[in-house]
């Protein structure tokens, strides 16, 4: 069991566990990614029920609305899904998806967001989508610490690490095994039968 440095807020306690996060995952975040980890941490901590919800539903019906509900509704897409690939990769495949199905909706999310809100609100969300994959490996890292129990299955991680070039998901291949990955070219999965 890790020990539990408390900080005097929990902002500061989400902040050191975020930086604490990122050495381990070799991974550096600027710090409007930081920041906004941070944020979205203590959002999920007070709505545990947003993770119950159908995002691409959400997603598409972002289009049907305008201004600040649609701005809210795919930035909420985007946050739900940078949590479940980040905390939650293992639902995945429970609901009969791949952890990619959020990594790609995620993108397309804050992709969306950048390209319809104002020129400041925008940067952040260009951020967002470019260092999805970061973002997703401190968030991993932060579930695994102290935890005995991968979060990754091989099978999971060979397919992140295959579609997104994850850290995490690199070093979940290399605990399992010796041997070094391959990648899959386009051509070769297409001709492949299953």
């Amino acid at each position: 069991m890790r020990n539990l440095d408390l900080q005097p807020t929990s902002t500061a306690h989400w902040h050191k566990l975020v930086c604490e996060a990122e050495q381990q995952a070799q991974r550096s975040l600027n710090e409007e990614l930081q920041s906004y980890l941070v944020f979205l941490l203590q959002r999920f901590l007070n709505r545990p029920e947003m993770t119950s919800r159908v995002l691409a539903l959400d997603y598409l019906k972002s289009f049907r609305i305008a201004g600040q509900r649609q701005i809210g509704k795919l930035r909420d897409v985007g946050d739900i899904c940078l949590l479940h690939a980040g905390f939650f990769p293992q639902r995945a495949r429970r609901r009969r998806v791949s952890v990619n199905y959020y990594v790609d909706l995620g993108i397309g999310a804050y992709y969306q967001l950048h390209h319809n809100t104002a020129h400041r609100q925008g940067q952040l969300y260009e951020h967002l989508y470019e260092g999805f994959v970061p973002a997703m490996d401190v968030l991993q890292t932060i579930r695994n610490m102290g935890d005995s129990q991968p979060l990754l299955d091989p099978l999971t991680a060979h397919e992140l690490w295959q579609h997104t070039n994850s850290t995490q998901a690199r070093q979940r291949l290399r605990d399992v095994s010796n041997g070094q990955p391959v990648p899959v070219s386009k051509q070769d999965q297409s001709t492949r039968r299953h």
